[in-house]
């Protein structure tokens, strides 16, 4: 299946590829999960993450260069753009962690946890249902949580960008962005259960 699947994706130039992401089309999709999640992953444990951390970066990133290119907000420049693409929006979204408040406060605990690495791959079967959950929950999300994600993680507003368009506090849009990510993990792993 592995080799049917690049054998698939290595025929396609950037421009079919992308034709391919705006169908959804799920060997596309998949190869280039399988294809760029390790180099996120070995870049995240590099650098004070974990593989749970590296995941959850990555699905971001994943779900981000999707909607872009969906939007037609990216257009390849060269063979492997999109992968250097995918590799940077992860690497940025990482950066973004590192500098927040939230890891300064969680640092000093996961020292003193010892965290599980987990392999660097999932296995094939695993990986574009997972993709697919996570794609589908963001689906089900409501407009509010959509809105509010969009704008972060899309749009690249800060939280007091954001917080100044909705007219509330910014400690209020980080507890609702909060929310609104940990009913985006509810829903996933909801729609793992019922894939499988």
């Amino acid at each position: 299946m592995q080799k049917e699947l690049t054998n698939h994706t290595s025929l396609l130039g950037q421009e079919e590829i992308i034709q391919a992401i705006k169908r959804n089309d799920d060997l596309v999709l998949k190869h280039l999960y399988q294809k760029n999640y390790p180099k996120v992953e070995q870049y995240i444990l590099k650098n004070q993450g974990s593989s749970p951390q590296a995941k959850d970066i990555f699905q971001e990133a994943f779900l981000a260069m999707w909607k872009n290119v969906k939007l037609g907000k990216f257009l390849p420049k060269g063979e492997t753009a999109l992968d250097g693409y995918l590799y940077t929006i992860a690497r940025n979204k990482w950066t973004d962690f590192l500098r927040s408040s939230r890891f300064k406060k969680t640092v000093s605990v996961e020292k003193d946890i010892d965290l599980e690495r987990q392999p660097s791959e999932l296995p094939e079967e695993e990986e574009n249902p997972h993709m697919k959950n996570t794609l589908t929950a963001y689906s089900r999300l409501g407009v509010e949580c959509r809105s509010l994600l969009n704008r972060f993680y899309f749009e690249k507003k800060s939280l007091k960008e954001i917080s100044d368009e909705l007219g509330i506090g910014a400690a209020s849009v980080r507890n609702k962005k909060y929310r609104c990510m940990q009913k985006l993990r509810e829903l996933a792993h909801q729609e793992s259960k019922d894939y499988a």
